[in-house]
C-alpha cells in the first residue's frame, strides 16, 4: 500500500462526503436552522410588541383610573354641595315656618287679650253697677241701667 494512494483515496472520500453533505444534508439542516431563527425572531418581536401593548394598557388603565378618581371627586363635591343646599333650604323653610307660627301665636294672643279685656270690662261694669246699686240702695230702672252700663263700658 502506497501512502500517497491512501491519502488520495481519503481525499476523494472526504470530497464525496463534503459534496454529499453539502447537497443532501446541509440544505435541510440550514433550512431548519433558518426556520428556527425566524421563529425566535418572531417570538422576540411578539414579546416586544406585547411589552409595548402592556405598557400602553398600563397607561390606559392609569389614565382611566385618574379619570375615575376625578369623576368620583366631582360626584362627591356635587353631593356635598347638594347636601349644603338641602340644609340651607331646610333652615330657610324652618325660619319661615317659625315666623308663620309666631305670627299665628301673636294673633291668638292679641285676640285672647281683646276677649279678656271685653270680659273684664263687662265684669267691671257689672260690679260698678252692682256697687252703685248697693250704695244707692235703690233700684234703677232697666233702661237707665242699660244706658249706664253702655256708658261705663265705653269709658273703660
Amino acid at each position: 500500500m502506497n501512502p500517497n494512494m491512501t491519502f488520495f483515496g481519503q481525499m476523494i472520500s472526504f470530497a464525496i462526503l463534503v459534496w454529499f453533505t453539502m447537497k443532501f444534508i446541509w440544505p435541510p439542516l440550514n433550512a431548519a436552522i433558518e426556520e428556527r431563527q425566524k421563529k425566535i425572531a418572531e417570538g422576540l418581536a411578539a414579546a416586544e410588541r406585547s411589552q409595548k401593548d402592556l405598557a400602553q394598557a398600563q397607561q390606559s388603565a392609569d389614565a382611566a383610573l385618574r379619570e375615575a378618581r376625578v369623576k368620583a371627586n366631582e360626584i362627591i363635591e356635587q353631593a356635598h354641595q347638594r347636601a349644603n343646599q338641602i340644609v340651607d333650604q331646610a333652615k330657610t323653610d324652618a325660619a319661615v315656618e317659625a315666623t308663620r307660627q309666631k305670627a299665628m301665636a301673636d294673633a291668638e294672643i292679641v285676640a285672647a287679650q281683646n276677649r279678656a279685656r271685653e270680659d273684664l270690662r263687662k265684669q267691671v261694669s257689672v260690679l260698678a253697677v252692682s256697687g252703685a246699686e248697693k250704695l244707692l240702695k235703690r233700684e234703677i230702672d232697666a233702661n237707665a241701667h242699660k244706658a249706664l252700663l253702655d256708658e261705663l263700658a265705653a269709658q273703660l
